[in-house]
């Protein structure tokens, strides 16, 4: 019989589920670090919430851990690497608290425009400065709303329901999803230029990281309010207390920070700062349906070998697994390099498989291609709910399949198309196993993918190769592999290049300026 550490605190229905799939539970939370390490090695799962961190030491003392179930989106509190690598599936819960999370967002707006929490204050003890609290009204205000994914677009209707107009920026946002939900789609300046409310709810990474900082601040509305209960680190602190000294920002609400648990920070004690401890997946329905969810999703695991919400593993079942998993593999390099080379809101995915792979069952394959896809945009995506959010984001999806390929045993091409133009991106297996991108925008290029690359656009005339040598041979950066295609001579040309390091954003603006270079992006996988 499997068994299951529960090492936080979930609702008791989560043991009875467990039970009654068939796996042994033991409800531990509260345990030391030293004290879950020490006992990890009895379980085939760990079920958590955020108390618990799984390191990379857990999972390798873990000998018998198949799955870590999150109770909730976030998975900032697993290594998931060492999971995928230790054969370690990690799931998640990710509709489980949107709403709750949304709802958490309006409660903070509405605090912050009547000054609630210093009113009850006051109140409570005894001093009535009815004079004092003059608030703000939401009626008919601009709430701009950065991310409009499950979450935002919740918090978006709500604020509709508030009679305020709602402008969005999401780079993912279609014009007719935006209708749909009743919002304006906008450009990010636009939204900090005429936003009244600013409510963020986008993930954390490379691009959304220090989003709010000194200068997307200067482009706001004097008396802007702030509210971010989507992760620290998006809102820079120390520009936002600077913006709420010198009256800029008239108030901020703040459910994350970028330091937590937030013991101490430089934003507390403001009368105009709303602080909260990490509330917004804090209800007791948020709680229960997380609990159920990891339930039912880990049991189903252990005990039936079904994969459900897995962040680093499709789902699949153990018949087709042997003959999809290099397909799988290709997908996830194909999406992940189709979306980092996409900048705008997609309409369409069009995926055509060619050849042996029309053969197999591609559902799990366009699961795990759509994923990586807009995997760069969004924390909230796995293969299991690549279709759902797509739909949910206005995205028509399309398969096509031909049992013939005109040039490879076996191809996959992915052709995605934006609101203002469309990129396309071919790969197949070389000897059946290994993928291989082999054609970017009609230009023929064979490659492998690394984890730290360039993708250059250039012009086909000479010089490139050696000005970009030359430049990475002064910052010591080692050049690990160097392809080139091109349409044909004279005309449009790629460039992919493999580093041993990441590339810093002071070399790559360096680079840019090559004269042969019509575009260039830092790319990771």
């Amino acid at each position: 019989m499997p068994k299951v550490f529960i090492s936080d605190k979930l609702d008791p229905l989560a043991v009875e589920i467990f039970e009654k799939n068939g796996c042994e539970v033991d409800f531990k939370p509260g345990l030391s670090p030293e004290e879950q390490l020490a006992i990890i090695d009895q379980y085939d799962g760990i079920a958590i919430r955020s108390a618990t961190t799984v390191t990379k030491e857990m999972i390798e003392k873990g000998k018998n851990l198949k799955v870590i179930g999150r109770a909730g989106i976030g998975v900032d509190n697993v290594d998931v690497p060492a999971a995928t690598a230790a054969g370690v599936v990690v799931m998640n819960t990710p509709f489980g608290n949107s709403i709750t999370t949304a709802e958490h967002a309006i409660a903070m707006m509405v605090s912050l425009a009547r000054e609630i929490p210093l009113a009850n204050a006051s109140t409570h003890a005894g001093k009535w400065e009815k004079k004092r609290f003059m608030g703000t009204e939401l009626y008919n205000k601009v709430c701009g709303v950065i991310g409009c994914g499950n979450i935002g677009s919740i918090a978006a209707d709500r604020a509709l329901g508030l009679r305020m107009k709602v402008i969005a920026y999401d780079p993912f946002l279609t014009q007719e999803r935006a209708e749909e939900i009743g919002v304006e789609k906008v450009e990010l300046d636009d939204l900090l230029a005429r936003a009244d409310f600013i409510t963020i709810h986008v993930p954390k990474n490379e691009h959304t990281a220090g989003l709010i900082n000194k200068g997307t601040i200067a482009k706001m509305k004097d008396g802007v309010r702030i509210i971010n209960c989507a992760r620290g680190g998006i809102v820079v602190e120390a520009d936002l207390k600077e913006a709420l000294d010198s009256g800029k920002v008239a108030g901020a609400a703040l459910d994350v920070f970028e330091v937590e648990p937030a013991k101490e920070n430089p934003l507390f004690g403001y009368e105009n700062v709303i602080c909260t401890p990490h509330l917004g997946a804090a209800t007791k329905e948020a709680q229960v349906n997380v609990a159920l969810q990891v339930a039912e999703q880990m049991s189903d695991y252990l005990v039936n070998g079904a994969v459900t919400n897995a962040l680093n593993m499709p789902s699949i079942s153990a018949e087709d697994a042997p003959k999809l998993k290099p397909y799988l593999k290709l997908a996830e390099d194909l999406g992940r390099f189709a979306g980092q080379i996409t900048e705008n809101a997609i309409k369409k995915i069009e995926i055509e498989y060619e050849g042996t792979v029309a053969d197999v069952n591609t559902d799990p394959i366009t699961s795990v291609l759509i994923a990586n896809l807009l995997g760069s945009q969004t924390d909230s995506v796995n293969m299991v709910n690549a279709m759902q959010i797509a739909e949910s984001r206005g995205i028509d999806i399309k398969q096509s399949y031909d049992h013939k390929s005109k040039n490879w045993r076996s191809m996959i091409n992915v052709i995605v198309t934006t609101t203002k133009n469309t990129r396309n991106v071919t790969g197949t297996l070389f000897t059946g196993k290994e993928p291989r991108i082999v054609n970017i925008e009609g230009v023929p290029i064979e490659t492998a993918l690394a984890p730290h690359m360039l993708y250059i656009r250039n012009e086909d005339k000479p010089g490139l190769i050696g000005g970009l040598g030359t430049i990475l041979a002064e910052a010591n950066l080692n050049i690990a592999d160097f392809r080139l295609g091109r349409a044909a001579n004279g005309e449009d040309a790629v460039c992919l290049v493999a580093l041993d390091e990441p590339i810093s954003d002071k070399l790559l603006e360096k680079i840019s300026k090559l004269p042969q270079i019509n575009k260039i992006r830092r790319l990771s996988f």
